[in-house]
């Protein structure tokens, strides 16, 4: 009788084996490393040839560079623009998306609305559900209002028998709710373990490049907000998108955070309504669409996220502490950030805030961590301490260094456009960003540049 292979634990750090499963790594010391694996029994081509990985090998030997054409697929609209616009304008055939964000978010609810709208426009679709039954998701597709659609629901956690629907329906799209529910028949570890979900990543993306079906995948996060799973999930897929929003805020916001067929960093805005998710095709105009007018420690930043401008109000307020330690409060910029800027303002500027607590927020709860927000949390902030208005017709962006200089920033074109289109009248931006001789721009906003904080405020409490 042939011996069984042994099953071996793989650090996925520094490659350590063992024979059982360590929390910690004898070798390297990394925690929750360590990895089922079990050795391939020869490497001859027979092996290679039914070995459960080779369906994604290629059909022969290198090839010349010169030698390959280039074959441009049609991507597939999923009837949401927003969704598309985060894609890179669409779906393409033979991807694996990776969605994550919190509980509760709305994953299940867009990935519904998308596969409703591509078993109406494109063929029928696959919903894998692991976490909720037929019913379950019926309930909320009558909400959703998705009709009679082909779309075909299935609870189920057993990858082999979702890989075993795949082709008697054909689906056009395969939607996986969630990845951490899936188990593999091969693997005796519980669902959600690192084995488990590298297997079931592995075997949807092997499917989806073999079968060009597009697939999107559902994914846990943890408490610190990244997703859950080995980091070798992230580097499977082709595209990884974070769900983003508060909970008491009716918008979201999907992010591209890594993206093989468009641009990384794109962003689609959502509004949560009782019908579901809706697209917001100007999110300028809902983030500002409650700025209070006259308010000291108002200040409007142009953004940019991916490839659309984003118009955001940035509030502050600056009071004298009451304890003798003073507090420094951010919403949606980072906490360091904020306190570095804060002793510029101390040190170039010569405003005195030791002694005052400063609390920072984004309107609206979203989220920037770009350098050009910069110049807009100065501006908030020395308009609140100053008890002076900046003018409701002016927007600013730049990035501010340490010596107090205003450093150019990217698009800033792009920037300038839409504070024009939105009604903005004055745009405070860096010196290097404008063109010599276009102070006034064609877009009818006046342009302002400055070279250091000191100008900077000048300019915009004058």
């Amino acid at each position: 009788m042939a011996k069984r292979s042994a099953t071996v634990f793989v650090c996925q750090e520094c490659g350590a084996q063992s024979p059982k499963w360590l929390g910690r790594c004898a070798d390297c010391g990394a925690w929750n490393s360590l990895v089922e694996e079990r050795p391939v029994e020869g490497a001859g081509p027979a092996a290679i040839a039914g070995h459960r990985y080779a369906s994604g090998a290629g059909d022969g030997g290198a090839r010349l560079y010169a030698d390959i054409s280039l074959e441009n697929h049609p991507r597939l609209s999923t009837g949401i623009g927003e969704l598309d616009r985060v894609l890179g304008g669409g779906i393409v055939p033979g991807s694996l998306v990776l969605l994550g964000g919190e509980p509760g978010i709305g994953k299940s609810t867009l990935l519904l609305q998308a596969a409703a709208n591509m078993a109406a426009s494109v063929g029928p679709v696959l919903y894998s559900s692991g976490e909720e039954s037929e019913h379950q998701v019926k309930s909320r597709g009558e909400r959703l209002n998705v009709g009679n659609a082909p779309l075909y629901l299935l609870a189920e956690t057993c990858l082999e028998r979702i890989l075993e629907e795949i082709p008697r329906i054909k689906p056009s799209l395969v939607i996986v709710d969630s990845i951490q529910t899936v188990f593999s028949l091969k693997f005796q570890s519980a669902p959600g373990s690192i084995g488990q979900v590298r297997e079931a990543a592995t075997q949807l993306l092997f499917m989806a490049k073999g079968q060009n079906i597009p697939t999107l995948v559902i994914g846990h996060v943890t408490k610190d907000g990244s997703l859950a799973g080995p980091k070798a999930l992230e580097h499977v897929v082709d595209t990884v998108l974070y769900f983003e929003g508060e909970r008491h805020h009716s918008h979201r916001v999907v992010r591209a955070v890594k993206n093989r067929f468009g641009a990384a960093s794109e962003l689609g805005v959502f509004e949560m309504t009782s019908t579901g998710l809706r697209a917001v095709p100007n999110p300028s105009k809902m983030f500002l669409a409650e700025r209070p007018m006259n308010a000291p420690g108002s200040a409007v930043l142009c953004s940019v996220e991916g490839s659309r401008p984003i118009l955001v109000e940035i509030q502050a307020l600056v009071s004298t502490s009451t304890y003798g330690n003073a507090r420094r409060m951010a919403s949606g910029i980072d906490q360091q950030r904020l306190s570095l800027l804060l002793a510029v303002l101390e040190k170039r500027a010569g405003l005195n805030l030791v002694g005052d607590d400063v609390f920072v927020n984004i309107a609206g709860g979203m989220t920037i961590d770009e350098p050009a927000t910069d110049l807009g949390v100065l501006a908030a902030i020395a308009s609140s301490v100053r008890n002076r208005v900046i003018p409701a017709t002016t927007a600013m962006f730049g990035e501010v260094g340490l010596a107090g200089e205003i450093r150019a920033v990217t698009q800033s074109a792009l920037r300038v456009r839409e504070a024009a289109q939105m009604g903005f009248e004055r745009c405070i931006m860096p010196e290097a960003n404008i063109d010599p001789g276009d102070r006034s721009a064609s877009s009818g906003c006046e342009l302002i540049g400055v070279r250091t904080v000191g100008d900077a405020l000048d300019a915009l409490l004058s």
